[in-house]
């Protein structure tokens, strides 16, 4: 007999078992090679590696979209934080109403940190008008800061009328800034006041009710004769000061942002008040001095400060 040689079994389902259908037995495989040469199939059993190469595939396509997401968001929040960085380092940008907002504070605050001695300037030029003069070139003249009163913070007390004072109240004024000039030859002498108000819109109220005053006095009997309500005069001592006693000749006053400006002039000889328009020249310089010396302090305070803007710094 010639030799045999071993047989190799696939074991599969018993095709009895179920009816006569076959199934076939997952993960079961054959031999590999022995050592007389004989070889199996080495395949897996039928209908299984065609399932395992889908669902492979299918894992790999889900692990290429998630990793794609995931370096998407990955560079969106890198972008957001850059971004973030940009707005915390570069200069901030104020909006046009922030800065008129921040200039009228400016404006506000510089009657309490300007010294007293820069709101009113020891010397101020004024300009005669070549027709008051009845010349035809203008003289540049100066007045000269003989006193300076402390802030009064009682408003009223500073106005030469209880009325005024009123409306300065009710207005909201917070204090009222006096000081008093004369010019070069000493003859004029005058008082340039400002009141304090909350803002633009108070200070042109209280000027407005300041002209009503003005004309009901105007109106009286004797209103020829009587000059309207405005800045009490402030008088100066020392001995220079003894020879200046001055009546009000001229008044008025004008606004200048959240500050009214107001101003008393006469003569410093103390003579009672008359119409100084029987002086021409003397009503001339008068009101030039007196004008010029207001304005000049209007400005002081209430000049446009310059566009505000943020430093750079992280936060500004």
């Amino acid at each position: 007999m010639p030799e045999s040689r071993p047989t190799i079994l696939l074991v599969t389902a018993d095709p009895e078992a179920h009816g006569g259908h076959s199934q076939p037995a997952p993960w079961v495989y054959g031999n590999r090679s022995h050592g007389d040469g004989m070889r199996g199939d080495g395949m897996y059993a039928e209908g299984t590696g065609g399932d395992l190469q889908g669902r492979g595939a299918s894992s790999g396509r889900g692990r290429r979209l998630a990793a794609a997401i995931a370096l998407i968001l990955g560079v969106a929040g890198f972008a957001v934080s850059l971004t973030g960085v940009a707005v915390q380092l570069l200069p901030r940008h104020f909006t046009v109403e922030q800065q008129r907002q921040i200039q009228a504070w400016e404006v506000m605050r510089r009657w309490q940190l300007l010294p007293a001695g820069q709101i009113f300037p020891a010397s101020v030029s004024y300009q005669l008008s070549a027709k008051t003069l009845q010349d035809q070139d203008p003289l540049q003249l100066n007045a000269f800061r003989v006193s300076i009163a402390p802030p009064e913070s009682d408003c009223a007390k500073a106005m030469t009328s209880a009325a005024a004072g009123a409306v300065l109240r009710k207005n909201g004024c917070q204090a009222v800034l006096r000081a008093t000039y004369v010019d070069a030859t000493r003859s004029f002498v005058m008082t340039v006041g400002v009141a304090v108000m909350p803002d633009s819109a108070a200070a042109a109220s209280v000027h407005t009710k300041l002209a009503t005053l003005r004309l009901a006095a105007a109106r009286q009997a004797n209103g020829a004769s009587l000059l309207p309500a405005g800045v009490l005069m402030l008088r100066y001592g020392g001995v220079g000061g003894r020879t200046y006693d001055y009546n009000r000749q001229i008044s008025a006053s004008f606004t200048a942002g959240p500050y009214v400006v107001m101003y008393a002039a006469g003569y410093s000889d103390g003579r009672p008040r008359v119409p100084v328009s029987r002086d021409e020249y003397s009503e001339g310089e008068m009101t030039n001095m007196a004008g010029g010396v207001a304005h000049k302090v209007a400005h002081t305070l209430a000049a446009t400060p310059p566009a505000p803007h943020c430093p750079g710094a992280p936060g500004c």
